[in-house]
């Protein structure tokens, strides 16, 4: 059975924007999983973006980023790609596990907190957008995206901390969008993660892509690696385990990677070190906007918690730095934006900030990775 969505924009606008509650959405998910998003009418991203905007009317209005331009030679032969990545913060998670303590519960609630995570990815307009601690996939992401044309990925975590909540929307994963007008899906892996040869809960997508404006290969991961104090090792191995898929994926860095990820890792922890001495020659792009180029910003998230007060740099876009030229980068929020209650807001949905950066091909294929 294919779900009926309707045909009047309002009918639409007015079912997605009431998210099905838990009961809801296992009621439906045979429903949501065998709908064909190609019979449902395309939404206007305007018409969503107004829409989310009414439901925010009464939140303060948002802060402006501005991308910085990081341009350092003459400017391509193609239209930039727009990368986006997010740890957009579980909705289970967000209300049932990670003790915001200066959050107010009434800004976690999710018929808003979902307008303003789907507004910040209408401001961007991604062509890739790369996201973790999604556990509103099937209710909200996949039936919404799909219908602003992205083809759409999601893998959840095998054993999700979102179950261990009551009236939780089902386990939390990666997910991965592309739009189907500028790239061609050419194979795709769902990849759950080891260490020390054991399986983890930690999983990874990881798909080829073809750019139908160059004809050149891209391949794009997420990923999500085990959080907390203690396990580094942990992350590393999972690091390993990743690279080493990455460079049979792309054989061995024949095809440009860019990698998106919360990796719950300092860049002084051992598994930022591997990425940054790969073999698959990675830069991350956002050292970019710092003066030297060599320093990643001074915090990604920023939250306070009952154990205090959390500010890390742990989210990353890598790139392949001789296949690849960062043209932009968003810039980030800053302290006094943030504000001193931290994130989550009433201002910004998730205890993560979002990471946009524009890539354009390097302009001679030949030049070795």
């Amino acid at each position: 059975p294919v779900c009926s969505m309707g045909n009047s924009t309002s009918r639409l606008y007015s079912a997605l924007a009431k998210t099905l509650s838990s009961g809801a959405v296992s009621q439906h998910q045979d429903c949501l999983e065998q709908a064909d998003s190609a019979q449902l009418d395309p939404i206007d991203p305007k018409d969503l973006l107004e829409e989310c905007q009414m439901v925010l009317q009464k939140r303060p209005p948002r802060f402006h980023r501005n991308f910085v331009d990081l341009r350092k030679n003459a400017a391509s032969n193609h239209r930039p790609i727009r990368v986006m990545q997010w740890n957009i913060l579980a909705q289970a998670l967000g209300e049932g596990k990670d003790n915001f303590v200066r959050c107010p519960m009434e800004a976690l609630k999710w018929e808003e907190r979902k307008c303003l995570i789907l507004e910040e990815i209408l401001e961007y307009k991604p062509d890739v957008l790369c996201l973790q601690e999604v556990d509103h996939y099937f209710d909200t992401f996949e039936p919404l995206l799909s219908r602003l044309g992205y083809q759409c990925t999601f893998f959840p975590k095998p054993w999700s901390p979102c179950l261990d909540v009551e009236q939780n929307n089902g386990p939390d994963g990666c997910a991965l969008f592309f739009l189907k007008d500028r790239f061609e899906l050419i194979n795709s892996a769902n990849i759950r993660l080891t260490a020390m040869k054991l399986k983890t809960n930690q999983v990874a997508i990881v798909q080829t892509l073809k750019c139908n404006e160059t004809g050149r290969l891209l391949c794009i991961a997420v990923t999500h690696l085990k959080a907390r104090m203690g396990w580094e090792r942990f992350r590393s191995a999972q690091g390993c385990d990743l690279l080493q898929n990455l460079k049979s994926i792309t054989q061995g860095a024949k095809i440009p990677l860019i990698i998106c990820g919360d990796f719950n890792a300092e860049p002084t922890e051992e598994v930022y070190k591997e990425f940054s001495n790969s073999s698959l020659n990675l830069n991350s792009a956002y050292k970019l906007l710092s003066p030297d180029g060599q320093s990643e910003p001074p915090y990604t998230t920023w939250k306070i918690r009952p154990s205090g007060e959390c500010r890390h740099t742990l989210d990353y876009i890598w790139y392949s730095q001789h296949a690849l030229n960062v043209n932009s980068a968003l810039g980030l929020l800053t302290e006094e934006q943030i504000g001193p209650n931290r994130l989550p807001s009433f201002n910004y949905p998730s205890d993560h900030l979002s990471l946009v950066c524009d890539f354009s091909f390097n302009q001679d294929p030949d030049r070795l990775l």
